[in-house]
């Protein structure tokens, strides 16, 4: 079953009272939720939602793994699947297959167990391989920290490398934006 849609909704309706100012960018994400079509199916063209885990360990590094389809370093994530419960359980399920970290070593930043930290709107090149056009990818950004140390054991097929970054060296650049917020949450 299709993570529902109230539910993406809620949680972009979460963030949007955050980040007011970002409503104009999510305009493919609006597109995607008055369709017919499940708004997390990777065959959902011209865009879909997918589900990161923003990882933070105790000395404020994030975890960025080296994806083999693009070869650049990102956070741990992908596309949804039937079984996820919720869009945060998906980013959990991604950063246990990419990362080998369970779910249990993690937990949600203190307000943001119910909002993600980034959605964020990316262009993807088309891949005449899998029979994919070019579109775009509404990616929701979960926090979490590290509660458990844990060793990074990645998953050969889609990731080939790992590293911690400082804030100031994340990624992406709208996560590196707002990750102050970690440090000193608005209230919810």
């Amino acid at each position: 079953m299709p993570i529902p849609r109230d539910h993406i909704r809620d949680s972009v309706h979460a963030y949007l009272t955050r980040h007011p100012d970002e409503y104009n960018t999510l305009a493919p994400l609006f597109d995607v939720l008055a369709g017919q079509d499940d708004p997390t199916s990777r065959r959902r063209f011209p865009a879909h939602v997918t589900c990161s885990a923003i990882v933070i360990n105790d000395d404020h590094q994030v975890l960025h793994i080296r994806h083999n389809a693009t070869g650049k370093f990102l956070a741990p994530g992908g596309h949804n699947e039937q079984g996820d419960q919720g869009l945060s359980d998906a980013a959990l399920r991604e950063l246990n297959e990419e990362a080998g970290i369970p779910r249990e070593a993690v937990a949600p930043f203190s307000g943001f167990g119910t909002v993600p930290l980034d959605i964020d709107v990316h262009d993807i090149a088309a891949n005449p391989a899998k029979g994919e056009p070019a579109h775009q990818h509404v990616d929701f950004r979960w926090a979490f920290r590290l509660v458990t140390p844990q060793a990074v054991i990645l998953q050969a097929e889609e990731v080939s490398g790992y590293e911690w970054r400082s804030f100031e060296n994340a990624a992406s650049p709208t996560v590196r934006s707002k990750l102050a917020f970690l440090t000193s949450p608005p209230s919810s």
